[in-house]
């Protein structure tokens, strides 16, 4: 495959919306082309890879990036999007765009949180008073042999 020329998105968008134009005041294709041609500085064949071009991107106009115009050697298969114009293929190629993602929670601080909503600040950057440790297992045993009656009703 031999790469002939290529036209980004903006010029394509430009392009047709001047052939819209140019088709509403009533011209005829002859008129349309030379005022194309006069317009983006085209002539020769690179107007007419140009003119067919926007024929492709007017086709496939969402996420439309560029628009190749390729050669394909002998034995070469034409990729799968691609139009055949005489002895030209007229390849588009498309953006691609991420899907969005979810929305994560916010803490009160206005990030994202580290899972620790519920637990509260610390009372001291050192971690437990003695204390505090004392009372955290006496809770834990008491709840463990709450469950432990539980299960024996």
């Amino acid at each position: 495959m031999k790469s002939v020329t290529e036209f980004p998105s903006f010029i394509l968008v430009k392009g047709n919306e001047a052939k819209v134009a140019l088709v509403a005041e009533g011209k005829t294709p002859e008129e349309v082309q030379e005022s194309l041609g006069v317009t983006f500085k085209y002539e020769g064949d690179k107007l007419k890879y140009f003119i067919n071009a926007l024929d492709v991107s007017a086709k496939n106009a969402n996420g439309l990036a560029r628009v190749m115009i390729m050669r394909l050697n002998e034995g070469e298969a034409a990729p799968a999007q691609a139009l055949a114009i005489e002895e030209l293929y007229y390849i588009p190629e498309f953006r691609i765009v991420a899907s969005p993602q979810a929305a994560h929670k916010q803490d009160k601080k206005g990030g994202r949180g580290r899972g620790r909503q519920e637990r509260g600040p610390k009372e001291s950057p050192w971690g437990l008073s003695p204390e505090q440790k004392l009372a955290k297992r006496t809770a834990e045993k008491t709840a463990a042999a709450r469950k432990s009656q539980a299960k024996a009703l």
